[in-house]
């Protein structure tokens, strides 16, 4: 039972401004702008943007801000902005084949039509630090050429030619809108994605890694992992066609997975999928492990009892804003329940004392 806490105004007061003088820092050093935080932060606003359900890197920005970098603050600010606005209306689904690739790769193909891209990546970095940073942020512009205008059709294309992977086939049903209606179970493969792409990236890349030490069948390649830019086109009721009315970046990862077969299948590779707001690669790849984990039942796999592939296990914890509130609200004042608890404890106490002198007067 929660007690409300009178008298406390002028204390929350005094926290508040606390804060904020703490989230402003040292005076002396000029104060970060959300433009700075924008561009040169932009991972965290990816990831801030991914898990709240909202592309708006202007805000993200400066939700992080706010939140003194707390990421998890931060999505909860954008998840609770998102409440306040309105919805006119539904994009089409957007085209990752039309995608403008900024990186492209593939660890199962070498040679791909369209070309690797390696983009901007930290893969082959030496993960050491670099003290040049801490003098000055000049860089050396990095070399460029034009676009090519060669189509980027997705590797798992390749291996539907020979029938060598599960068919994708295409589905016009309306997903059900994890944004606006409770999640509910049994969830389908459309809402298990919608919940995983803005789960929690440490929880999913916890339970991916799960998958890959044996609590769950799932030998996985990454056939294609690309980032880039796609465009959005909303159909206008008034005009009859869709119009493009912006673009995202969108990081997608299909992984290719061993499938022995079954009586009605014959052994192919299967599909895992991940699909997430800005590039956020390591969520994009665990949400494809753990999307195909989650397929056992489908695909007629033993359930080996992993983690990984229990849905209700993995949709009801990786929302880390639900897991935040409840796993928080334990700092709110209980004082009934633990003065209930007090007396309990008391009680126990002197009966077991009691006990004991009967015992020994014997």
């Amino acid at each position: 039972m929660y007690v409300a806490v009178k008298g406390g105004e002028r204390a929350i007061e005094n926290a508040h401004a606390w804060l904020a003088e703490e989230r402003r820092g040292d005076t002396n050093v000029a104060e970060l702008t959300v433009a700075q935080i924008r561009e040169q932060l932009s991972l965290a606003v990816n990831r801030v943007m991914a898990e709240g359900s909202l592309y708006d890197p202007d805000l993200a920005a400066l939700a992080i801000k706010q939140a003194r970098g707390d990421l998890i603050e931060a999505i909860f600010l954008i998840r609770a902005y998102r409440t306040t606005l309105p919805r006119f209306g539904s994009s089409e689904p957007v085209d990752t084949g039309a995608m403008d690739c900024d990186r492209r790769i593939s660890a199962t193909f070498k040679d791909l039509p369209g070309g690797q891209i390696l983009g901007p990546t930290f893969d082959y970095t030496h993960r050491l630090l670099d003290f040049k940073l801490a003098a000055d942020g000049d860089v050396t512009e990095a070399p460029a050429r034009e676009a090519s205008a060669d189509a980027v059709p997705h590797v798992t294309d390749f291996l539907n030619r020979e029938g060598l992977i599960e068919e994708a086939p295409h589905d016009d049903t309306e997903p059900p809108d994890l944004t606006r209606e409770p999640l509910e179970m049994p969830a389908d493969r459309a809402l298990r994605l919608q919940a995983l792409t803005r789960s929690d990236e440490g929880f999913t890349l916890g339970l991916a890694y799960s998958t890959q030490r044996g609590y769950a069948r799932n030998h996985a390649f990454v056939g294609e992992l690309r980032i880039g830019t796609v465009p959005v086109e909303m159909e206008i009721p008034e005009l009859g066609f869709a119009i493009e009315i912006g673009e995202v970046m969108l990081t997608e990862c299909e992984t290719v997975n061993q499938f022995k077969g079954s009586k009605t299948e014959p052994p192919q590779f299967t599909r895992g999928y991940g699909l997430v707001f800005g590039q956020t690669e390591r969520k994009a790849i665990s949400m494809a492990l753990v999307d195909r984990a989650l397929r056992w039942e489908e695909l007629g796999e033993d359930n080996v009892g992993a983690p990984a592939q229990d849905t209700e296990f993995v949709l009801y914890h990786a929302d880390n804003i639900q897991a935040t509130g409840f796993l928080e609200h334990i700092k709110l004042p209980h004082y009934v329940d633990f003065q209930s608890e007090l007396e309990l404890v008391r009680k126990l106490r002197r009966e077991a004392g009691a006990g004991q002198v009967q015992e020994a007067a014997e």
